[in-house]
């Protein structure tokens, strides 16, 4: 059935051939400016390539998936479009693939709509979303979550002004190291993850080291984040440490390396956002726990932790997609969690 065909609000809306007037702009060229990716040898990566191939097979084949992407610009266009060059799209069975391979469209940081891919997307796409007025307007358009993005072009009217984005308040980036969680699954659509929410919030830049399945705290990647400058560290992977053992070797090790190069820098520990824990989970609480309990036991006044109970206190159990993965309410409780902690430091 083409549910298209008797509900019409669930038609795909990409057709940009109307825009006679449109003009693409490539967005690795100014006064586009690109936020929490990078290009380099032909894709959009979140850490270098061979920080990746160092750190793990699984990173590696992640670190190229956009998550935390965005480009910012200033425009009075009345649409906008895209025209993304994609290699890799991710698809699966309990994630929308709005928020897999889908952007989405913020105006004066308020959400407008989606670029929606069609079901059968395999190299790209193109879309167009009406904004309805030609007014001045901050512009931020966030990249997929699981898909890798080769080339991104925005569409405006050719009439239309098309000027640098105003600077973030905070200029520099909370840095987000974590699982699929972090990474953005099972968000609807990629502004709705919990760092991307926290980012609106504070008008922040942000940097997403969400690994799927891959967040195992190795000093490959410890070394990566101890040399980035960072507003905050959230530090997220319970879910990834294979075992209590992997987790109790590593967890206190990963904190006090990034400790010892960021004296001061506030960092907020996470256990998985989960209210109801069987024992294994409540070793794995623990051992967080005890990361957190030695740091101010030595006199550290900028560490933060935040359980699974307080990062599912606005949706209880009722907010994930599989018992792990959340879903926009969920991301949303997160959310608001972290933003109880770090508007006190912001």
């Amino acid at each position: 059935m083409d549910i298209s065909k008797i509900d019409n609000n669930f038609a795909e809306r990409r057709d940009i051939s109307s825009k006679q007037d449109i003009h693409f702009y490539n967005v690795d060229s100014a006064p586009f400016t690109v936020y929490g990716v990078f290009k380099e040898n032909g894709l959009y990566r979140r850490i270098p390539e061979g920080v990746a191939k160092k750190v793990s097979e699984g990173v590696y084949a992640l670190h190229t998936n956009t998550a935390g992407g965005r480009v910012r610009f200033r425009t009075n266009s009345p649409y906008i479009a895209i025209r993304a060059e994609m290699n890799c799209i991710g698809k699966m069975s309990h994630f929308a693939l709005a928020g897999s391979g889908g952007f989405d469209l913020y105006a004066d940081n308020v959400y407008v709509n989606t670029f929606v891919p069609p079901y059968d997307v395999q190299s790209g796409y193109d879309g167009c979303i009406d904004i309805g007025n030609e007014n001045m307007k901050e512009i931020t358009v966030n990249f997929p979550r699981y898909s890798n993005v080769k080339t991104l072009y925005i569409g405006l009217k050719d009439t239309a002004s098309a000027e640098p984005p105003s600077p973030y308040s905070v200029d520099t980036p909370i840095v987000f190291y974590g699982s699929s969680i972090t990474q953005g699954g099972c968000a609807s659509r990629p502004g709705t993850t919990y760092p991307c929410i926290v980012s609106r919030y504070f008008n922040c830049d942000y940097v997403n080291l969400g690994f799927s399945g891959n967040a195992k705290a190795e000093d490959e990647i410890i070394n990566y984040i101890k040399g980035l400058q960072m507003s905050a560290f959230v530090l997220d992977y319970d879910h990834n440490a294979p075992n209590e053992e992997h987790l109790r070797a590593t967890h206190e090790r990963m904190f006090t390396q990034i400790r010892d190069a960021h004296p001061t820098l506030p960092i907020l520990i996470m256990s998985r956002p989960k209210l109801y824990l069987n024992d294994f989970e409540k070793e794995r609480l623990e051992i967080i726990r005890t990361t957190y309990n030695n740091a101010v036991a030595k006199g550290d006044k900028n560490v933060y932790l935040l359980t699974g109970a307080q990062l599912t206190s606005l949706c209880g159990n009722e907010g994930t997609v599989d018992n792990c993965h959340p879903t926009d309410f969920g991301f949303a409780s997160m959310a608001q969690a972290v933003i109880s902690v770090l508007k006190n430091i912001f």
